[in-house]
């Protein structure tokens, strides 16, 4: 089932409680639509990093070949800020007069800890990742960071388009206004230039010019984003999760939000399923688990629900992943 929706998609999510096995599901099934012939790019915006435990190899910020078909890269938070905060700041030191230019880096150092930026930050470099791949791959496969993070991120593409149309509203009438002023500037030599600053920075027009280019840029890329989070035929959202009643009442609540994000869900994956016919305490802990999968099927009985297996050991490199893949493969799905 879980192998199925995948073929039929062009990006796929992954998220859930930390710890439940989503790195693996994830890397899984990316292995396995590479098996079938496709190009699939595997990103992780887990700032846990566990795609190069996983594998075995340094994975990071460049593109690295897993396997055959198969690339990997880590979108490292704390990194993708710095990076983002960079180019914000170099863009604004061009744009702004040049005695501005100590006010840019103040602000610059100022947002570095400012609430939503990570998410901001990693967002912009999703949607850029998003747009690249889908030229460059036939899958795209996220492995994303513990479901409030997640939840989170899914809803901001709304909130960054909006405010880029407000940032291009405001620039509109700021280019208006500066027309006001260098009409004044015309009868009262260099009082308009004095107060927009031409003279060490780039001319008004050039810069308003460039300032619209960027926003232009941006809100494009989050609409794309937009339409490909909110279009169930190119994109699902599959939440992974274990039999125990937290990740359960925690998939209900993210199931929930990413429904008010207009993210669609595909599917849920239930790992590390207890056995019951493998002595009496893996028994009492099935029964458990039961009634925890009572409790999910009640409220996303419309969803289905594969359910994977407890393994005796963990699941490391290529070839473990392959044999999961396989379990993905071979597991049925209940509704």
């Amino acid at each position: 089932m879980l192998l199925e929706l995948a073929a039929e998609r062009r990006v796929l999510f992954f998220g859930g409680k930390g710890g439940v096995g989503k790195t693996t599901v994830a890397a899984a099934t990316a292995l396995a639509q590479a098996r079938a012939g496709r190009r699939v790019l595997l990103v992780s915006t887990d700032p846990a990093h566990n795609l190069g435990h996983l594998w075995q190899r340094p994975v990071g910020p460049q593109k690295v070949r897993l396997a055959a078909g198969l690339d990997g890269l880590e979108l490292d938070p704390e990194l993708t800020v710095q990076q983002h905060l960079e180019d914000v700041g170099a863009a604004l030191r061009k744009l702004m007069p040049a005695h501005l230019a100590g006010e840019v880096d103040k602000h610059m150092a100022l947002s570095r800890d400012a609430p939503g930026m990570h998410e901001a930050a990693l967002l912009e470099r999703i949607a850029e990742t998003l747009e690249q791949g889908l030229a460059d791959y036939d899958l795209l496969v996220f492995d994303t960071a513990p479901s409030g993070h997640t939840a989170r991120l899914m809803a901001l593409p709304e909130m960054m388009s909006a405010w880029t149309e407000g940032l291009l509203r405001r620039q509109e009438r700021g280019s208006r206004f500066s027309q006001v002023l260098k009409n004044l500037g015309q009868d009262d030599r260099g009082f308009g230039q004095s107060i927009l600053g031409q003279g060490d920075g780039e001319a008004a027009p050039d810069r308003d010019s460039r300032i619209r280019q960027i926003l232009d840029r941006r809100r494009e890329r989050f609409n794309r984003l937009r339409e490909v989070l909110g279009d169930a035929q190119q994109c699902a959202f599959v939440i992974v999760l274990a039999a125990e009643r937290l990740p359960v009442l925690e998939t209900i609540e993210l199931h929930a939000q990413l429904q008010r994000a207009g993210t669609p869900v595909g599917a849920l994956v239930v790992n590390k399923r207890s056995p019951a016919d493998a002595g009496a305490f893996l028994a009492e802990r099935h029964a458990l688990e039961e009634q925890h999968l009572a409790t999910l099927r009640q409220a996303l009985g419309q969803l289905p629900l594969l359910e994977l297996p407890l393994l005796p050991g963990d699941v490391v490199g290529e070839a473990a992943l392959e044999a999961f893949a396989r379990q993905l493969n071979d597991a049925t799905a209940t509704l």
